[in-house]
């Protein structure tokens, strides 16, 4: 009996292992989730910002 409550007791530690483990590493994805779309948003804003420099350039440009 004290040897399937030793095993279940493992058992259970394991469990919470793993459950400190998926945090973690949930914790991590998500901060790294944030950085990615910070990121795209920086680079959607230069590439609209490089945009409308060109546009403005292409308008400047002498009519064929």
């Amino acid at each position: 009996m004290n040897d399937e409550f030793g095993g279940l007791d493992n058992k259970v530690t394991q469990v919470i292992a793993l459950c400190d483990a998926l945090r973690a590493e949930n914790h991590r994805l998500r901060t790294l989730v944030d950085s990615l779309e910070n990121e795209k948003a920086d680079l959607a804003a230069r590439m609209a910002t490089a945009r409308t420099r060109l546009e403005g350039l292409m308008d400047r440009l002498p009519a064929e």
